[in-house]
């Protein structure tokens, strides 16, 4: 790093692309701390004037005269190397981090860092044992991947040596981090355009594992073998969770009306408590396990471990229910991966309906193709499928791949499948379609809640 931004908080920082949910959380913690904070985006948002309402210089576009006086830049990796402003900092010589970078940087500060990396469930885990450490009083400082509402927001910006945050493996970026705590929910195929197969994203987490150091702790998925395969390999404390194996285990599990879960907690033989959760599926159950084991590992109380994740009622995305109308119940969720997409499917299954519409919006060109089979064969709990055009997000389109070719797929193995190209065209489907006693489900990591928010305000009375 240039220079040490945590002693000199008169440096002015740029941030391009701080309308994203980490960098934007990123940017608030330097506004806490009394930095001068500026950034760019290529459109408004509510988390762009956000910022601006905090002190933040926000520049809506990228552009070179965006680099006024600054003393650093950071940017996310999502921004091509020909960014105008990265371009300009080039030119400038001034200094550039990017986004993982500076997240590592800040976490050095922090003695007790718990980093929650996996394919999936890493928003909710995160948001999980953020409650539990809030409710213990560790007073955290807290990056999520969504906006949780106990803190109002996607980042808290404690006063303690804890620091919460999520570590994603996208592009290793994970590997730049200093965990104390790092979790291991579980390591599947993903982020493909990256890298070369399923061994080299394992052997990826194996080298995040190895970033703990030997007093610290691996908290590991005993019923994922690549996690537990890991946890073989490292050199620091592990403890292990699961339903069939690990130390730490749920037992006795039963699902109320609404699919959410109470169960017993056992160490081992010993058993610790039992617990309710408020938020459905059996996916939920792992993701409180790997919170609970953190919490072991900093000696949190049971009683303080059962308030925080009593009070845990979801992140905003992640099967939240936004609304019912004419008895129709509308849920979103973040799933944009086969395996989240069964367990969301799986979860809304315990939940009352007649039957249960899904639309849903592939994310990403590269992660369509080559997960198209395993995606093809995720919505045999629906009754009516609905396919948005694919989010693009970073990508451009190639050609190769399109929501039809997938719909085609998806037709082909016996399941009821729309393709629709407008947003407006699914929702006039959907309240053609629509009775009471149905669920209707968006799932995507895009902007398919918009669906959802346009049925509820078309039809509510």
């Amino acid at each position: 790093m240039a220079f040490d931004f945590l002693e000199d908080t008169n440096k002015k920082i740029h941030f391009i692309g701080i309308g994203g949910i980490s960098m934007s959380a990123l940017a608030e913690i330097l506004l806490y701390r009394g930095y001068k904070v500026s950034g760019s985006d290529k459109s408004e948002s509510s988390i762009t004037e956000r910022l601006s309402k905090k002190g933040a210089e926000i520049y809506i576009g990228h552009n070179p005269s965006n680099i006024n006086e600054v003393d650093l830049i950071v940017y996310t990796a999502a921004i091509s190397k020909d960014n105008p402003e990265l371009t300009k900092a080039q030119e400038l010589n001034i200094p550039t981090l990017d986004r993982a970078e500076f997240l590592g940087s800040i976490m050095k500060d922090h003695k007790y860092n718990v980093a929650i990396s996996g394919t999936h469930g890493k928003t909710t885990t995160t948001s999980m044992f953020s409650h539990i450490a809030l409710s213990s009083n560790l007073d955290p400082t807290i990056l999520v991947g969504g906006n949780l509402d106990i803190i109002n927001g996607n980042v808290h910006v404690g006063n303690s040596e804890y620091f919460i945050t999520e570590a994603c493996e996208y592009k290793a970026s994970f590997l730049k981090f200093f965990p104390y705590i790092g979790i291991i929910l579980n390591v599947e195929a993903d982020h493909l355009d990256f890298y070369k197969d399923i061994n080299d994203i394992e052997s990826t987490f194996l080298k995040f594992a190895n970033l703990i150091p030997s007093n610290g702790y691996l908290i590991a998925n005993g019923d994922d073998n690549r996690a537990l395969n890991i946890s073989k390999k490292v050199n620091c404390n592990v403890i292990t969770f699961g339903l069939k194996n690990g130390d730490i285990k749920a037992k006795n599990i039963i699902f109320n009306a609404n699919g959410c879960p109470s169960f017993d907690v056992y160490n081992n033989e010993k058993k610790l408590f039992s617990i309710s959760l408020n938020v459905p599926g059996e996916h939920n159950i792992l993701n409180s396990l790997a919170s609970i084991s953190a919490a072991l590992a900093l000696n949190i109380g049971n009683d303080s471990i059962i308030k925080g994740l009593s009070s845990f009622f979801g992140t905003h995305r992640r099967f939240e229910i936004k609304g019912k109308t004419h008895g129709i119940t509308v849920i979103d969720d973040y799933a944009h991966h086969p395996t989240e997409i069964k367990a969301t499917l799986n979860a809304v299954k315990n939940f009352p309906h007649n039957r249960i519409f899904c639309v849903f919006q592939p994310h990403t060109y590269s992660r369509t193709i080559s997960l198209f089979d395993d995606f093809s064969n995720s919505f045999f709990n629906t009754d009516i499928l609905v396919l948005a055009d694919i989010y693009a997000a970073r990508e451009k389109d190639t050609g190769i791949v399109s929501s039809d070719t997938l719909g085609n797929k998806i037709r082909d193995n016996g399941i009821y499948c729309k393709n629709l190209h407008t947003f407006n065209d699914i929702t006039n489907f959907l309240r053609t379609e629509l009775k009471e006693g149905d669920v209707l489900l968006t799932v995507g990591a895009g902007d398919i809640y918009k669906v959802g928010e346009m049925f509820l305000n078309n039809t509510a009375s």
